[in-house]
């Protein structure tokens, strides 16, 4: 029995789709009211607050609860026979999902204050990158915080979904997003969600498990925007990557130092909690110059994961063939 490889009729919309949605990203900004995924956190606030208890069975059926409503809806979606509607709805759907123009802006903006010398702004805009404590942090803390913040989120806003998007089309899409908005909200270290938060934490780390390292494989490769080896860049991964205590966030960390030559990871304050990150890299510690270098390198990881994500979405499916 031979096997004939061709094209099939759905590919190409969700590969289109992909493509058209990473663009948009990068030049139609996020609404400032009514973004699908605010809209989403609200509506998964309210059940939170129903839900909650300090329990791993609320808060894994609240996970559930949440998360299937939203990949049904895409499941929806993808059902419509129409190629160039399920096209533009995977384009839609991407565009809400993937949020790498938005992080890259933020990482900007925080440059732009730290280098006209307004610590002060700078420390405003932190809380827009990540959780940590702004009060105490000088120009050098900083950018540390936003180098790390834009490693850690370019796998969890760029590479995660458009490879679950190449993977599952709209379901993968809307649910990895809704997963990872999950974990933002409370799959926390705190007292409220230590427990309940369990399951959407846990979840999360099992969706980005693939995409974390993948992301490390595109940030070695793309080392040479920056200046940086790619083979230094996958030594620096593959010594510190496992040393952080996220089982992906320190793949991604560790991929970008290598690549930018730094060395990321210390103490870090949230909420008066303090905690003490392993050190990842072999470089100097960050300046306020390498928050654009990082912005630079990110970019082009974005740019990369949306082709391959389209590649992989474009590849036909096997059909059996007449006996040869």
């Amino acid at each position: 029995m031979q096997t004939q490889r061709h094209p099939t009729q759905t590919s190409w919309p969700l590969a289109l789709g992909l493509l058209a949605g990473a663009a948009l990203d990068r030049v139609l900004p996020d609404p400032e009211r009514g973004h699908p995924v605010a809209l989403f956190g609200r509506a998964a606030g309210s059940l939170e607050r129903s839900l909650h208890a300090p329990s791993r069975a609320r808060g894994a059926a609240f996970t559930v609860l949440a998360v299937l409503p939203v990949a049904a809806l895409g499941a929806a979606g993808q059902r419509d026979a129409r190629p160039w509607r399920r096209a533009a709805l995977t384009g839609a759907a991407t565009w809400a999902v993937v949020g790498g123009a938005m992080l890259g802006r933020e990482a900007d903006r925080m440059a732009d204050a730290l280098e006209a010398g307004d610590l002060a702004a700078a420390r405003r805009r932190l809380p827009h990158l990540c959780g940590r404590d702004p009060s105490t942090l000088d120009a050098d803390g900083l950018a540390r915080a936003t180098v790390e913040s834009v490693a850690e989120n370019t796998s969890d806003a760029v590479v995660a979904p458009l490879m679950w998007g190449a993977l599952l089309g709209l379901p993968g899409l809307l649910g990895y997003r809704a997963v990872n908005t999950l974990d933002a909200m409370v799959g926390h270290r705190s007292e409220r969600y230590e427990r309940f938060g369990w399951a959407a934490a846990r979840l999360d780390d099992v969706a980005n498990w693939a995409p974390a390292r993948l992301t490390a494989v595109l940030a070695a490769a793309a080392a040479p925007v920056v200046s940086g080896s790619p083979l230094a860049a996958w030594r620096i991964r593959g010594r510190y990557g496992r040393r952080h205590p996220s089982p992906n966030a320190g793949q991604c960390e560790a991929a970008f130092a290598g690549a930018l030559g730094l060395r990321l990871g210390g103490a870090n304050v949230y909420g008066g909690r303090v905690e003490h990150r392993p050190e990842l890299g072999e470089g100097r510690g960050p300046r306020v110059r390498d928050i654009r270098r990082a912005v630079r390198l990110a970019r082009t990881v974005n740019a990369a994961a949306a082709v391959l994500a389209a590649a992989a979405a474009w590849i036909p499916a096997r059909r059996p063939g007449s006996r040869g």
